[in-house]
């Protein structure tokens, strides 16, 4: 039994360079499906997103990958890509499961307009599909001012 637990206890945490590994596949995946937008990959696209994802959008959630795909295909259908993303802080839980990726949204003169936050699952290995999406508006905490931790 005691092997059982050494060896759960190895599996359930990743070691310095997993992580290492584990952030550099996050910020793969999450450059690969921003590349979708900028393709005009729609079916692409849909490959990075959980069956049971949620994308936040203001008050407004969109549930499930059929209806995320369903709001987002008005973004794929112009020639020229609206907007772009691309992360710049990546996170990956001990366990490997679960990373969180986060990073500037721009419009399509490359001006900044917004932060985006996304929840990767790993589904299997080197497998992961956002289950969670959000961005918010540029606003003062998004600028190089100080933070209020950084006031006090």
């Amino acid at each position: 039994m005691w092997i059982a637990c050494a060896l759960q206890g190895c599996a359930t945490h990743a070691d310095q360079g997993d992580a290492q590994d584990l952030r550099k596949q996050v910020v793969a995946t999450e450059s690969a499906f921003a590349a979708t937008l900028a393709n005009r990959d729609y079916a692409g696209f849909g490959v990075f997103l959980s069956d049971e994802a949620i994308f936040f959008s203001g008050s407004d959630a969109a549930r499930g990958k059929k209806e995320i795909l369903a709001r987002w295909r008005k973004y794929f259908e112009r020639p020229k890509a609206p907007f772009s993303w691309e992360p710049d802080k990546v996170e990956v839980l001990d366990s490997g499961r679960l990373a969180l990726s986060s990073g500037p949204v721009r419009d399509a003169s490359g001006k900044r307009i917004a932060t985006f936050s996304s929840i990767w699952r790993q589904e299997s290995p080197g497998v992961w599909r956002i289950i969670f999406d959000s961005g918010c508006e540029v606003c003062a905490c998004d600028s190089h001012e100080p933070s209020v931790e950084h006031m006090q």
